[in-house]
C-alpha cells in the first residue's frame, strides 16, 4: 500500500490534534511520552510502529530534514493504547542519539513547532532489531504498511 493515510485514528488524552503538547511531555517538563490510543486499525494488521518527528526543526542533512524525537516498533496488533511514559516494545534511535522518547525542546523564540506522531499498521510481525533510525525503520516497514495516520501536537519555547 505504501505510506497513505487511512481511516485509522490516533488520539491522546493529553492533547488534541493541532493543540499544544503539555509541558509534562517535553524536554522542559518530565520528558515522558504522552498516552496514546488508536482505533479503526485495518483488518490484517499484525504489528504497529509509532514515531514522532518535528519537520520544523532548523536542521537539514543529506537525505533528511527536521528532528526525530521517538521511534517505537514491534508493537503487537492486539495493543490498542500506550500509557504515558511507556517503557516497552522495541526502541529505535532518535536524533538525540538515544533509544527512548525525547520530548519537544525547540530553540527559544523559534516559534511553534509541529510534532507529528505517526502510527503505522503493518501486515507482518517483522521482529526488527533495536536501534533503527526513523529512516531505517521506514525502509523496513514501507512494503508492509497497510494503514497509517497521525496526531499533530505543537510546542513553543518563548
Amino acid at each position: 500500500m505504501g505510506f497513505v493515510p487511512t481511516s485509522m485514528q490516533l488520539t491522546s488524552s493529553a492533547f488534541r490534534s493541532g493543540e499544544p503538547i503539555p509541558k509534562r511531555y517535553t524536554g522542559e517538563g518530565e520528558n515522558i511520552s504522552p498516552p496514546f490510543a488508536w482505533q479503526n486499525v485495518p483488518e490484517g494488521t499484525k504489528s504497529l510502529a509509532l514515531i514522532c518527528h518535528d519537520p520544523d526543526a532548523p536542521l537539514i542533512s543529506p537525505g533528511t530534514y527536521g528532528f526525530v524525537h521517538w521511534v517505537l516498533y514491534n508493537i503487537p496488533a492486539s495493543v490498542t493504547s500506550l500509557p504515558e511514559g511507556v517503557d516497552g516494545y522495541t526502541k529505535g534511535k532518535n536524533d538525540f542519539g538515544q533509544q527512548n522518547y525525547g520530548g519537544p525542546m525547540p530553540p527559544n523564540g523559534h516559534g511553534p513547532h509541529h510534532y507529528y506522531f505517526w502510527l503505522f499498521a503493518l501486515n507482518q510481525e517483522l521482529n526488527l532489531a533495536p536501534g533503527l533510525t526513523l529512516w531505517q525503520l521506514l525502509q523496513e516497514i514501507e512494503p508492509h504498511c497497510i494503514g497509517m495516520n497521525r496526531l499533530v501536537g505543537t510546542y513553543e519555547r518563548l
